[in-house]
């Protein structure tokens, strides 16, 4: 399950996928006010088959409204700026991949590789959590499953159509830097909880979607927060506590202007014991369900 509780970070690059929602039902959000700022909580997720159609008034809404858009990133696609980023964080040239796998871990590495047609020789100089990545995207992109029809994308794309500003609650480099600097257990960690979901295909990643566009936050807490929370704390709280936390400042200093906003974060951030809401509720800020 550890695997699946990171997608919801891995989805900046590509890797969190949808399934069409019902029509009668909504993804979940909340809202904050105050006597002059509102400010829209929104989950999303950030991939799924362009054919598919979803819709929520409540995001029609608040997208509307909105004159400023904040993201986890501002701009997820920009390659160029990813590229020196990820030779800077995901390479560790002293101590081959190899070297951090057991003998079946080595094992199951090599069948999924040669799957996907990666030579096992470019995967030695990365780190796990890079390997890990690389897995969990070509597994989306094999399902049929599109970034750019993503949740964050379409909203994206709209506040530009409307003239909105968008802005990030972290940089590309804050965020790949997260992953570097989890331990190497928890690492290798997600790399086997990768390499497992490579073999089961994508009934994890639609129940999660499916929770989503439900609203169905207990189910998104289990996946999300539970299980990561047992069983890679480091991991749980560089990824959700230190981030919600930084985040909770960030919305108070939003809050402490004027006009409509919305903030949409991954799904993950807004359930489970050490949500965003409650990060914000401990600085006095009450996030309701909207």
């Amino acid at each position: 399950m550890l695997g699946a509780s990171v997608r919801c970070w891995v989805c900046s690059l590509g890797a969190l996928l949808i399934a069409a929602p019902l029509a009668s039902a909504e993804p979940a959000m909340w809202v904050i006010r105050d006597h002059d700022s509102t400010v829209y909580l929104v989950g999303t997720v950030h991939a799924l088959r362009p054919e598919m159609l979803w819709s929520s008034k409540k995001i029609t809404q608040a997208v509307g409204e909105s004159t400023e858009l904040w993201l986890e990133l501002a701009d997820p696609d920009n390659a160029a700026a990813a590229a020196p980023l990820m030779q800077k964080y995901g390479i560790d040239a002293g101590k081959p991949l190899s070297k951090k796998l057991n003998f079946d871990q080595k094992v199951k590495l090599a069948q999924v590789a040669e799957q996907y047609g990666l030579p096992i020789a470019t995967l030695e100089p990365l780190k796990p959590w890079v390997v890990a990545v690389m897995l969990t995207v070509l597994q989306v992109q094999k399902a049929g499953y599109d970034p750019k029809a993503g949740v964050d994308h379409l909203l994206k794309a709209q506040a530009e159509k409307e003239g909105d500003k968008v802005q990030g609650l972290e940089t590309m480099e804050e965020q790949l830097s997260f992953f570097a600097d989890i331990s190497d257990r928890d690492q290798v960690a997600f790399l086997d909880q990768a390499l497992e979901d490579a073999e089961e295909g994508v009934a994890l990643l639609d129940r999660m979607a499916k929770a989503w566009s439900e609203g169905d936050n207990d189910t998104l807490a289990e996946i999300f927060a539970a299980e990561m929370q047992k069983e890679a704390p480091e991991l749980y709280k560089k990824l959700i506590v230190e981030r919600n936390v930084r985040w909770s400042e960030q919305v108070e200093k939003i809050l402490s202007g004027s006009g409509v906003h919305q903030v949409a974060v991954g799904a993950g951030h807004l359930v489970g014991p050490d949500r965003l809401q409650v990060q914000l509720a401990k600085r006095g800020i009450k996030a309701e369900p909207f």
